[in-house]
């Protein structure tokens, strides 16, 4: 954001913002085929979507979330 607004280079912006689109993407689709592949309550479901809107909620959805149960 600052080479954008201080020194009008938008370009890093829209690289960067694509990137982060895809991958926003592709963690939607792997926690939805996880979903499936491996029969995810509605809860689990639920909360990894949220943690992937809440700034560094993957995180905390990696640590108390994705970790195999025994």
């Amino acid at each position: 954001m600052p080479l954008k607004y201080y020194a009008a280079m938008p370009q890093p912006n829209k690289i960067i913002g694509m990137a982060h689109g895809v991958l926003f993407v592709l963690y939607v689709l792997a926690v939805i085929q996880c979903k499936i592949e491996y029969q995810w309550s509605t809860k689990k479901t639920g909360l990894a979507l949220l943690a992937s809107v809440i700034p560094f909620g993957t995180f905390w959805a990696d640590a108390k979330l994705f970790k195999k149960e025994a």
